[in-house]
């Protein structure tokens, strides 16, 4: 393993040029094999675990579902508030900013990033409690997309740019996260089920969040400091990716069927970035979910 792990380094170091050392020793991040293979086992159980499930009954999670929301809402709320710190602590600049000018901010910084590359390996159980409780028509291809990337993508981003101009999508990503987490937490919850309003004002967040991302990315070409070029224009053209996916998402959920669905409490039907809990009653229509 140790050989095969020199040999891809070796071939993604000669393609992707010196890495920031930095973040060297950082759990999962010296080897890309694991991040790969826990994609890769990801998309075994998508495609492997509706089949295991067919002839087998739902299981609840219900049990699983309010910690599991919980936690993602605190592990969310905690990234943006040292997000914004690390911002105002070394004085970010929102059109560009380099990785290296920004001082104990940017070791701050680079911590929490961290934890949020961590946080999409957490976010596969979206997709797992998908399969157990048989909710298999959200596993939609804009689902699956946005989570196999996500964890991919963190991962060159932490041993490359992990500071820096790289802080704007995480940060607004964590905010829409503890709106989106909290909404499925309380959705466990019987009573407060009728209460819970904003769930299609999170995928507006969303798309919200892409267009000004893009907006935020297209800043540091126009006006350059030394942030790598290659990693904006990945960025831009990732984010044209996402708001096309989720424009669809969002006008066949709220537009087309506006006048006929029900309301339906399904962890993730918008999840995604981004990423609830259904109720097991039965239900005419369900929204696909967004990621």
């Amino acid at each position: 393993m140790e050989a095969l792990n020199h040999r891809v380094n070796t071939y993604v170091d000669s393609w992707m040029g010196p890495r920031d050392p930095r973040v060297r020793g950082w759990l999962l991040l010296d080897n890309y094999i694991p991040t790969f293979a826990f994609t890769v086992m990801y998309l075994l159980i998508v495609w492997m675990g509706p089949k295991y499930m067919k002839n087998r009954p739902p299981y609840s999670c219900r049990a699983l579902l309010v910690p599991y929301n919980l936690g993602l809402t605190l592990l969310s709320l905690y990234m943006f508030y040292e997000l914004v710190m690390s911002v105002y602590q070394g004085g970010y600049n929102f059109y560009c900013q380099n990785t290296h000018s920004g001082g104990e901010a940017d070791n701050r910084m680079m911590n929490v990033l961290w934890w949020y590359y961590f946080s999409k390996l957490i976010e596969f159980m979206d997709t797992f409690f998908f399969i157990l409780r048989k909710n298999n028509h959200q596993i939609s291809f804009l689902h699956v997309y946005h989570h196999a990337t996500m964890l991919n993508i963190w991962w060159f981003v932490m041993n490359w740019v992990p500071c820096g101009h790289s802080y704007f999508g995480a940060t607004f990503n964590s905010f829409i996260h503890v709106l989106m987490y909290s909404y499925y937490g309380l959705s466990a919850v019987p009573a407060i089920r009728p209460y819970l309003w904003w769930k299609k004002y999170i995928t507006q967040g969303q798309l919200v969040q892409f267009v000004l991302t893009m907006f935020q990315t297209s800043c540091a070409v126009v006006w350059p400091c030394a942030f790598p070029m290659g990693w904006l224009y990945f960025q831009i053209t990732y984010m044209i990716t996402l708001i096309l996916l989720f424009s669809n998402f969002y006008m066949k959920t709220y537009k087309r069927h506006a006048g006929s669905r029900k309301t339906d409490y399904s962890n993730g039907s918008i999840n995604g970035h981004t990423n609830g809990v259904t109720s097991n009653e039965k239900v005419k229509y369900r929204k696909p979910r967004a990621d």
